[in-house]
């Protein structure tokens, strides 16, 4: 019994320890976004964020119609030719931000997307 016990509270730790790193990787993907986005709209442009493709997890900036400007394998293509039901959700990137779902390649995908002053959407997140 006392063995049943031990071995469940471990596993309730467990779970709420991984909580809490999916919380702070959710609040970094949210500061740098929104750092990006400050800087762009205190007048730096998409190509100064092209390192950030390479961060993990990457950073995206895409026009609204669907080109990217900057992504780790799909600059300078159309996302909404690539793959439309990603980009209408992307699409959906606020002047305040918010987190968008998607499944691409078999994984489900949360994405913090946000507009800048100038129409830009600046992205990024992570897989389940």
């Amino acid at each position: 019994m006392k063995r049943r016990l031990i071995v469940s509270f471990v596993l309730v730790m467990s779970l709420v320890m991984a909580g809490n790193v999916l919380c702070a990787d959710k609040d970094a993907i949210k500061k740098q976004v929104d750092d990006i986005v400050a800087a762009m709209d205190g007048g730096k442009a998409a190509k100064d964020f092209e390192s950030a493709a390479n961060n993990t997890p990457y950073v995206f900036i895409m026009e609204t119609g669907g080109k990217l400007l900057v992504h780790p394998s799909l600059a300078n293509e159309n996302l909404k030719e690539k793959a439309e039901p990603v980009y209408n959700e992307v699409v959906k990137g606020t002047p305040e931000g918010l987190w968008v779902d998607y499944e691409w390649k078999g994984s489900m995908k949360h994405t913090y997307v946000r507009k800048t002053a100038g129409g830009l959407i600046v992205g990024s997140g992570y897989s389940d």
